[in-house]
């Protein structure tokens, strides 16, 4: 059966409507997997369809358990039914929502929710069940990609030399709390009808370091440096160490390292992601030179 098919399926014997039929007309985004906005019965919901390859790429059980806890804390939107099997989701659609894509990550108020939002992950009082580690991810994509018969990038086994022994110069035994891990401004959503702001899509949710969530924002916004500046001090309410600035720079390059070969995957299944890989890997090789030449470079020569 084909995944749209499932879906149709699915939303026929959630809402209890044989007539429902999938409808891809109102496109509300997503990279990992693909959201569309169906009314029904009168109101708004928000359905997941999932992209290519995330079966192998992600644990969706691990998935719903994050879900359910960032929904129980009221960090994530609610989620009305989640199917492990297959990664369908349903959530309710939150009224006169913007991601802050949308509306500027780089504006202070913005900052501001986002900075709240993080805070609220990285102070659960339960852990995730899982971590998430960036050179374990690396691995399972390595092996996928071996799968598929795709190639690496040639310079693939030196540049993870390199992050491993920056990772472990810098950062080698991090300090684990929950973390979102894809902090993306469009995962930032927040109502303009309400006020109410949500972090939503745990796929890769799990302990980590809460570096690793600030560098995200920072490299997915391209921030300027004034609002890097503003960023940290209004999460940390103090200066931040050169240590810690460490911390976030590899954070960054290493990210980009990682969703490099996450779009090699789907590029190998036949979606357009080839653009998007190449920006990455070419915006990794940059920063690589640059903090080679010198390791004390300012966080915003690290975005463009």
């Amino acid at each position: 059966m084909q995944i749209e098919e499932l879906i149709q399926l699915t939303l026929r014997r959630f809402f209890h409507d044989e007539t429902l039929r999938f409808d891809k007309s109102r496109f509300a985004g997503g990279l990992t997997n693909y959201n569309y906005i169906m009314n029904i019965h009168g109101k708004d919901y928000v359905i997941r369809q999932p992209g290519g390859m995330t079966e192998r790429i992600i644990d969706r059980q691990t998935e719903l358990e994050n879900n359910i806890q960032a929904s129980q804390a009221g960090i994530n939107c609610p989620c009305l039914y989640f199917d492990a099997k297959s990664g369908i989701k349903i959530t309710t659609y939150v009224p006169g929502s913007r991601n802050l894509s949308q509306t500027g990550p780089q504006l202070k108020e913005n900052i501001q929710i986002v900075v709240s939002l993080m805070k609220q992950v990285h102070q659960l009082t339960n852990p995730f069940p899982n971590r998430f580690d960036w050179l374990s991810e690396l691995s399972k994509y390595e092996e996928i990609i071996k799968e598929q018969h795709g190639e690496l990038f040639t310079d693939h086994n030196v540049i993870k030399e390199q992050l491993c022994t920056w990772q472990d110069t810098y950062d080698a035994s991090p300090f684990l709390v929950p973390c979102h891990n894809d902090t993306v401004p469009e995962n930032f959503l927040v109502s303009m009808t309400t006020g109410d702001a949500y972090l939503i899509d745990w796929e890769y949710a799990g302990m980590n370091s809460l570096y690793w969530d600030i560098a995200g924002y920072i490299l997915e916004s391209r921030l300027p440096a004034f609002a890097i500046d503003y960023l940290l001090q209004h999460y940390f309410q103090r200066p931040v160490s050169d240590d810690e600035l460490m911390k976030i720079k590899i954070s960054m390059l290493e990210q980009d390292f990682l969703w490099t070969n996450w779009a090699l995957i789907r590029h190998y299944n036949g979606d357009d992601f080839l653009d998007y890989c190449a920006f990455r890997y070419e915006r990794l090789r940059k920063n690589m030179d640059l903090l080679k030449e010198d390791m004390h470079a300012d966080l915003k020569n690290l975005v463009l």
